[in-house]
């Protein structure tokens, strides 16, 4: 394990249950949220015409996310879009454990400030589960894409499971593990 990942398990393990503890009065340790897992998510409507799109992504996210990407279906046809049952539109990533923290360590402290005129992530892209989710519009934020290998820009979804339903503590679990929100 890298010294990054092991310092963010090792905070959230010491520092930030506590706090979690103290502020939301949560006297069982196996109470406290904790992030289950992150999962990316690229829909691809441009899939319908060009086949190769969706492997493309499949070889970027193995690339930026360290293990291999599951191709989505379309699960009904939709005839205005030419779209038909079982076609590949997508694909997505779910991130646990160690990767998990890579992840998390590298997204808040390199690749979020990277964003020009960034001022903070929202605060209220929570949905009913207390999850957030953040849409970024494309992948070239992230130090490992070779700008000159990228056939077109394309961005999606990540969203930070959370163990919680309560937004209160979900947001503050986020925000002391590094997620940088907006003021």
């Amino acid at each position: 394990m890298s010294k990054q990942v092991l310092d963010l398990k090792e905070n959230y393990k010491k520092e930030v249950i506590k706090q979690l503890q103290e502020k939301f009065s949560i006297k069982n340790v196996s109470k406290v949220p904790k992030v289950e897992k992150i999962i990316i998510n690229r829909g691809l409507g441009e899939a319908i015409n060009n086949s190769k799109a969706v492997q493309a992504s499949v070889d970027e996210f193995a690339l930026l996310f360290g293990q291999k990407a599951v191709i989505t279906k379309a699960k009904k046809s939709i005839a205005g879009f030419k779209l038909r049952e079982g076609m590949a539109i997508g694909c997505k990533v779910t991130l646990r454990g160690e990767r998990m923290y890579q992840f998390m360590n590298k997204f808040f402290n390199l690749t979020l400030p990277k964003i020009r005129d960034f001022r903070g992530v929202s605060r209220r892209a929570f949905d009913n589960q207390a999850n957030y989710t953040l849409g970024l519009k494309e992948q070239l934020i992230f130090p490992e894409v070779d700008y000159d290998k990228v056939d077109k820009v394309r961005g999606f979804n990540i969203t930070f499971v959370t163990s919680t339903e309560d937004v209160d503590q979900s947001r503050e679990l986020l925000a002391l593990l590094g997620m940088p929100f907006r003021k």
